[in-house]
């Protein structure tokens, strides 16, 4: 069930598809890394992050929360899509985190991503999509829990991010999923 890769030999390295509040790199370190003292510039460098569209599925705000959840997309739209952060480096313990972050609500499935070589906006308008890759992601198990209306990013970066981060770390620039060449983004976000 996991994307499987030698480590330097300790483990097996994992890849993941994040679509909500953990593609705020604050966030992700936040719970990837609990309690670590490594400092935030040698944690940056364990990961890549890189923009990606997951086909069908759709994101929806969980009533009275701050994350969204996603769920197969059961109407047969050629448009069903998500965007999101497709994420490589990852260990065992970073997903033991991870599992226990998302708990009961959402369960890890293997998906296949397309990762953009270009970002477009909002919307996936001028979205330009390269290679395919399997990767983890976490899929809401109870979808009569979600709003009718998309989770905004924006919105949880600027009106409730806070509360999810540690404080000290502290990351400069990085909305990674602002309209921007690809290479752009990941000096960004990382």
């Amino acid at each position: 069930m996991t994307n499987e890769s030698s480590n330097d030999g300790t483990g097996h390295t994992h890849t993941a598809f994040f679509y909500g509040t953990l593609m705020a790199p604050e966030v992700f370190f936040t719970v990837a890394y609990r309690n670590t003292t490594m400092d935030a510039s040698d944690l940056k460098s364990l990961h890549t992050f890189q923009p990606a569209v997951l086909h069908g599925f759709c994101r929806r705000r969980v009533q009275h929360a701050d994350y969204p959840g996603i769920t197969r997309d059961n109407t047969d739209s050629e448009d069903a899509s998500v965007r999101g952060t497709y994420v490589t480096g990852l260990i065992d313990a970073n997903m033991f985190h991870l599992d226990a972050f998302e708990g009961f609500e959402y369960e890890r499935e293997t998906v296949t991503v397309k990762l953009l070589t270009k970002v477009g906006d909002d919307q996936g308008e001028g979205n330009v999509e390269g290679d395919e890759a399997e990767c983890q992601t976490y899929v809401f198990q109870h979808p009569d829990r979600l709003e009718p209306r998309e989770w905004d990013y924006h919105e949880f970066r600027t009106q409730k991010m806070r509360k999810w981060t540690r404080e000290d770390y502290g990351f400069d620039d990085t909305d990674h999923l602002a309209p921007t060449e690809v290479e752009e983004a990941k000096d960004a976000a990382v």
